[in-house]
């Protein structure tokens, strides 16, 4: 008897359970599925500020800390801000034995000008002027340079560089200057070696001009040009006043300027342009560039302008020009593009073309 009690006990209790299941079954399906908070939240598209918006923060190191605004949204500001340099211009170009060159447009517009980022010239604070080199060989770098640097600095692309048109874009959208590297036989050549068409003491000067036509013609819309291939300087070739004298009136008649990146050198004499006053980045340590980033302040206020140039755009040079360029007004200096800070020939008495001036 105990036997058939414990029997109909369990069938008992299990049909209790299936008559429990079948009706919260059945409640569910009436109430409809349940809600997926976690896959909703895990979907959702992720939302990236504006160039212009401050990102929320408790502690005030926090924006320092954070990730800089996407490319898209620094072009965006540039452009809205009026900075945005214009696209190569047809009319300032001419067909070349290896591509388009520039030269002087329509009425003496020339490059210089159409190039050129706005600026207040009615600023009277001493103006600070930074090339950076070593542009468009590493386009993860280069993207870097330009999303982190401000749109005051003039960059330098190599004519090396294998697809540089998506970089100059950018740089152009965000208001950058732009300059040709001009590969020149340094000190220490061959052993430091400029590339394949530097211009060499050891070649006639036909051959000079020939490979100065296709580094002009690797890309259009740029200010001029700077004569150095990164760190190297070309200083074997710019001893030849005569060689060297060739290429900035070839420049000039051009509607190019030219930066000689040799400290302390003479001011370009057959073209308009100058000459760097400080090299920023050697040694590049973090500390060796903080340095230097202030004698180019001294100089500034000494001189009411001064020039520097930053060879290779290492992240380490980035990183410190982008924090030294952040308070440079609150101590009284304003950042400029280097087609602000040039000057007339130091050889010829002939300015630039008429429009070029009022411009």
């Amino acid at each position: 008897m105990s036997t058939h009690r414990g029997w109909r006990l369990l069938i008992a209790t299990w049909l209790v359970i299936g008559l429990g299941t079948v009706g919260t079954l059945g409640w569910l399906a009436w109430q409809g599925p349940l809600p997926e908070p976690a896959r909703a939240e895990a979907e959702a598209p992720e939302t990236v500020p504006d160039a212009g918006q401050t990102p929320a923060a408790s502690h005030p190191a926090a924006a320092l800390l954070s990730e800089p605004p996407p490319l898209a949204a620094v072009e965006r500001a540039a452009a809205s801000s009026g900075h945005a340099i214009a696209a190569p211009d047809p009319s300032l170009l001419e067909d070349g034995p290896h591509g388009p060159l520039p030269m002087i447009g329509p009425g003496g517009r020339s490059s210089i000008r159409a190039y050129a980022r706005p600026f207040d010239r009615q600023d009277r604070r001493p103006r600070v002027g930074l090339v950076i080199g070593g542009l468009g060989l590493n386009a993860a770098l280069t993207e870097e340079a330009i999303r982190r640097l401000p749109g005051g600095v003039t960059l330098a692309f190599s004519p090396y560089a294998p697809r540089p048109g998506p970089l100059l874009d950018q740089a152009r959208a965000k208001g950058m200057e732009l300059l040709v590297a001009l590969p020149m036989e340094p000190t220490g050549y061959p052993l430091n070696n400029p590339g394949d068409r530097a211009l060499l003491t050891g070649l006639p000067m036909t051959e000079n001009q020939d490979r100065l036509d296709w580094v002009l013609s690797r890309f259009a819309g740029y200010v001029g040009v700077i004569g150095a291939h990164g760190p190297m300087r070309g200083e074997r070739f710019a001893l030849l006043g005569d060689r060297l004298g060739m290429v900035q009136q070839a420049l000039h008649g051009r509607g190019l300027l030219y930066i000689d990146p040799r400290p302390n050198a003479r001011g370009p004499e057959r073209a308009w342009g100058r000459t760097v006053d400080l090299v920023v980045d050697e040694p590049a340590t973090r500390g060796e560039i903080e340095l230097r980033l202030q004698m180019l302040e001294r100089l500034a206020r000494e001189r009411g302008s001064a020039l520097g140039y930053g060879g290779e755009a290492s992240p380490v040079l980035v990183e410190r020009v982008a924090a030294w360029a952040t308070g440079l007004e609150e101590r009284g200096l304003v950042l400029a593009p280097v087609s602000v800070l040039i000057r007339p020939p130091e050889g010829m008495a002939q300015p630039l073309p008429a429009r070029a001036r009022a411009e």
